[in-house]
């Protein structure tokens, strides 16, 4: 009766997680699609509690109501420009939960078998589904978690890392030790030699030694992964998260795990080659952290950066029939949406066409920019995506670059030698007028030099993008 119902509640929460995952392609749908997991995720916790192998009640309710209450306390605390980093902590913790799980089914797994027949019938729980198995299956639980460690404590330190050079804490340039990639390619082979180690009876030491190399690989490799490719970097460790997820689903014997994980795990790589098409990047070399990378100096930029105040762009929007308003990571850090919002109310009452261009990577994280925007109550049919608008700048009066860089950096169409060269790019410079809402004349999080800032058409707005969009409101007819 037990394993019926927890049967029949996971195939209910599977559906809710594709109903989740397929409502959060649109932002109407969203908020519903979110409900939807949250339902899902609470079925599948109270199915697997009263399930078969039930027990520690007690310190089950404690842990729930723990992670609960940390849950509740981080959503809280982290605005939505650290939703990216936040993100990354928590592949992290899914990484690590792997390899403790791993290692927890190796030791259990030794255990059982060290018992004669007679004491195995005894058993309950994890152990008792270990006790039925037999020689064949046994070494196919071997292999699951063998790549349920590795790919756990890959995505661990892989996150850790995504989450240093996020919040600015590591160097968001691409660093690599000497030896670079053939350093992951050692690893890699003697992880493989590891696990005919481990195949062979060699316990848990080859294991281990596994689960060190497979920290390494994590952390070289998104070690040796720039700045602008990070949106893509994230997107990579959530697949990876969910493919660590399913291996141990099959060594637990969870067949909610094992759908979960394969939904997160193929979303999110395809999601990740989604982007890395808007790119124009290698999917391969991304996740390689580079690999092949043969782009030599980059075009030296001349002229020289024009400033202008808050009078100057007014007087142009107030001038302009149509804007378009660029947003990128600089906005979320201003907190300026909500400002940006009522300039575009102002805009529109006065007659004046205001539409918004989104770059597919624009931000740290997929979708950043249609959530901020979303929040701050922007009606969805003026956020155009970039193959949709990109024809029209020539046609528009003002553009507001708001905190983007790369997205609209033209180095990307005009320098081969660019860290960008290739990838499509919101041609902004193509507009009769450009006021670019600027911190400073820095390179920004990538480091990668703009020469959009120089051309003639060209205004830098100076200053934090909440309070230079406040100015203006104030300005505008």
């Amino acid at each position: 009766m037990e394993f019926g119902f927890t049967t029949a509640a996971y195939v209910v929460a599977s559906v809710l997680f594709i109903l989740s995952l397929g409502g959060l392609s649109g932002q109407e749908s969203a908020k519903r699609a979110v409900w939807y997991g949250i339902a899902g995720m609470a079925l599948a916790v109270f199915a697997t509690l009263i399930g078969p192998g039930a027990g520690l009640w007690v310190l089950s309710l404690i842990l729930i109501a723990g992670g609960g209450l940390i849950g509740w306390y981080v959503a809280n605390r982290v605005q939505m420009t650290e939703m990216p980093q936040l993100v990354a902590a928590m592949h992290s913790l899914v990484g690590l939960a792997a390899v403790f799980v791993g290692f927890n089914a190796h030791f259990e797994l030794g255990r059982v078998l060290a018992m004669d027949h007679a004491a195995r019938g005894g058993l309950e729980g994890f152990a008792a589904i270990l006790a039925h198995k037999s020689a064949v299956e046994v070494n196919i639980l071997r292999v699951e978690l063998f790549l349920g460690v590795f790919i756990g404590a890959v995505t661990f330190t892989g996150s850790v890392i995504a989450f240093g050079k996020l919040a600015g804490k590591v160097s968001s340039k691409a660093e690599k030790l000497p030896g670079g990639h053939m350093l992951n390619a050692a690893a890699a082979a003697l992880s493989v030699l590891f696990g005919i180690w481990y195949f062979t009876g060699g316990g848990f030491v080859p294991l281990f030694l596994m689960t060190l190399c497979a920290l390494f690989i994590g952390y070289h490799l998104i070690m040796g992964i720039g700045g602008a490719d990070m949106p893509v970097v994230v997107s990579m460790l959530n697949s990876y998260s969910g493919w660590a997820a399913a291996a141990i689903g099959f060594s637990l014997g969870n067949d909610l795990l094992i759908v979960t994980g394969a939904l997160v795990g193929s979303s999110g790589a395809i999601l990740s080659y989604i982007m890395c098409e808007a790119m124009n990047r290698s999917f391969v070399s991304v996740i390689l952290g580079g690999f092949g990378n043969t782009a030599g100096p980059a075009m030296e930029v001349e002229g020289e950066q024009i400033a202008i105040d808050a009078e100057g762009v007014a007087a142009a929007l107030n001038d302009a029939d149509s804007v378009i308003i660029v947003p990128g990571y600089g906005m979320a850090v201003a907190q300026a949406q909500q400002a940006v919002s009522e300039l575009t109310r102002k805009l529109r009452a006065a007659g004046k066409e205001v539409r918004f261009a989104i770059h597919p990577v624009a931000g740290r994280l997929p979708g950043h920019m249609n959530v901020l925007l979303a929040e701050a109550k922007v009606p969805y049919d003026i956020v155009m995506e970039m193959d949709e608008i990109n024809d029209d700048f020539p046609s528009t009066d003002v553009v507001i670059v708001i905190g983007s860089n790369d997205i609209v950096n033209p180095a990307a169409q005009d320098d081969p030698n660019s860290p960008i060269a290739g990838m499509p790019v919101l041609e902004v410079w193509k507009a009769k007028q450009v006021f670019v809402s600027k911190r400073g004349q820095g390179t920004g999080y990538s480091g990668i030099e703009n020469p959009l800032f120089y051309k003639d058409n060209t205004r830098m707005f100076f200053g934090d993008a909440k309070a230079s969009v406040s100015q203006l409101l104030t300005l505008v007819d």
